[in-house]
């Protein structure tokens, strides 16, 4: 099944349409979300990226009228810069990432999944890991797999010109050299580590900038539904992925997830942890079962787990 839809049988998004102005629908409504209040939007947004300087050479770049709220980051050092993810393919990401900097740009994923990788297309210098999902999802997905994300249903506003359910996929685009566990990107007096955390993908990956204390953590950890039922999901690894993130929130000062809002506190971490272990251990409340997929609220996430899952002994 694929991803948009799953959203909508889920109720994490509502079935909405759009018109000249934005709908009245539930995720539409929640717009724009509390966590980017503190923030001050930045001149290079357009009318369908909105882009905020969260720090000193620290930009994010969301996509918040389209359901999956996704935010891609860019980290820009004194010689280079690094995009981390790239997002739906919907809009002309290098032109807003153009207008952020004029130094050479490095692209990496925190994972392979569709909003993740739709813009990479359009950069020639792209890091990956070395993943049987990397090297296919590297070819692109065909507009039948997609065509959901860029359908009324999932928008908030018209799409950017050129760009519709009919034609929309996401392009092939080509790895130019491979990262590993503990990689380090040196983008000039800023050097950021790989941390590869598989779990939610095989190729899930996180950032950590150890010297602001900064972690992007992908869709491993971001407020709101975090999800752990697609096919390629493993939670044995996602258990030890955040276990091992949560192990660093004490070095920590700032966390940044790949949906919905920039900027989460690392106790975070910990909690994800201990939810996703109570949940495995059978011990964890759950909201009714909804065809395939189970939800287990917790104050400022959701877990959703394919329905039957295994428990681990207690």
């Amino acid at each position: 099944m694929r991803e948009a839809l799953i959203a909508i049988l889920l109720g994490l998004i509502s079935p909405i349409g759009y018109a000249d102005t934005p709908p009245s629908g539930a995720f539409c409504a929640n717009l724009p979300r509390p966590g980017w209040a503190a923030f001050e939007r930045h001149h290079a947004s357009t009318d369908w990226f909105q882009v905020y300087a969260l720090a000193d050479g620290l930009f994010a770049i969301a996509e918040p009228y389209q359901w999956q709220e996704v935010i891609s980051y860019l980290i820009v050092g004194q010689d280079r810069a690094l995009l981390f993810d790239s997002g739906n393919g919907m809009g002309d990401i290098r032109a807003v990432v153009d207008r952020l900097t004029n130094l050479p740009v490095t692209v990496l994923a925190s994972h392979s999944h569709i909003d993740h990788v739709g813009g990479h297309w359009q950069f020639a210098d792209i890091l990956a890991p070395d993943t049987p999902f990397t090297r296919q999802r590297a070819k692109g997905r065909a507009n039948a797999a997609v065509r959901e994300e860029a359908s009324p249903e999932a928008l908030c506003r018209p799409l950017p010109v050129g760009i519709s359910a009919d034609t929309h996929h996401i392009k092939p685009f080509h790895v130019v050299s491979h990262v590993v566990d503990g990689t380090r990107i040196d983008l000039g007096g800023r050097v950021l580590k790989v941390m590869m955390i598989p779990g939610h993908t095989p190729d899930s990956l996180a950032l950590f900038d150890p010297s602001e204390g900064r972690l992007f953590t992908g869709d491993s950890y971001y407020k709101g539904p975090i999800w752990l039922f697609a096919a390629e999901t493993d939670h044995a690894k996602y258990a030890a992925s955040i276990a091992r993130l949560a192990a660093l929130a004490p070095k920590l000062t700032t966390v940044h997830g790949a949906h919905n809002e920039p900027v989460s506190d690392p106790s975070e971490l910990v909690k994800v942890r201990d939810a996703f272990a109570a949940v495995m251990r059978g011990t964890a409340k759950a909201k009714p079962a909804d065809g395939q997929q189970i939800t287990y609220p917790f104050e400022s996430f959701s877990l959703i787990l394919r329905a039957g899952h295994p428990v681990w002994p207690r």
